[in-house]
């Protein structure tokens, strides 16, 4: 009986000490942002430790905040600015920040608007997330949607912008 008890101590220090490296990894870079985390085996075969000791420490990095499981894909990174982002208002985050890009013309009138698909990977989003911040956007006026092309700045959005500091 002792030696089971000391076996269970034990996978309690290894799976922290799993989540303590692969957190470790992600603050130095070696899993950077928008990128997925090895397989639950990889890392298992890595670290020398079963698979549900992995799966254990990386729910702490998902309750954590750190990475976002995306099924049958594995666990995204997510962006610093992301992890601290009530998640519930994520879609809102994003058409701030794509507001944002627009004023300051890092986003140009008439230019393209990044895709869904590369929005969501940057945000580490889901598509009905994306989905929504663009429209809000498209709401607002900011941008247009073009059937087949994607969605682009509005033209006259340099002379809106100078209209609404003016006033």
């Amino acid at each position: 009986m002792g030696g089971t008890v000391g076996r269970w101590l034990t996978g309690w220090r290894v799976y922290s000490q799993v989540a303590d490296r692969v957190r470790e990894r992600i603050t130095v870079g070696v899993y950077p942002a928008g990128a997925y985390l090895p397989s639950e085996t990889a890392l298992g075969v890595e670290f020398g430790v079963a698979r549900n000791t992995v799966r254990r420490a990386l729910r702490v990095l998902v309750e954590e905040g750190i990475v976002v499981t995306v099924p049958s894909k594995g666990r995204l990174v997510l962006r610093e600015e992301v992890r601290h982002v009530d998640r519930e208002y994520l879609y809102q985050s994003i058409a701030a920040e794509l507001r944002g890009r627009i004023a300051s013309g890092e986003l140009p009138p008439a230019g393209k608007v990044p895709s869904e698909r590369d929005l969501r990977r940057h945000f580490a989003a889901s598509r009905t997330t994306v989905r929504q911040a663009l429209g809000l956007l498209e709401g607002e006026g900011l941008i247009v949607a073009v059937h087949g092309k994607g969605r682009f700045v509005r033209p006259d959005q340099e002379r809106r912008i100078e209209t609404s500091q003016d006033v």
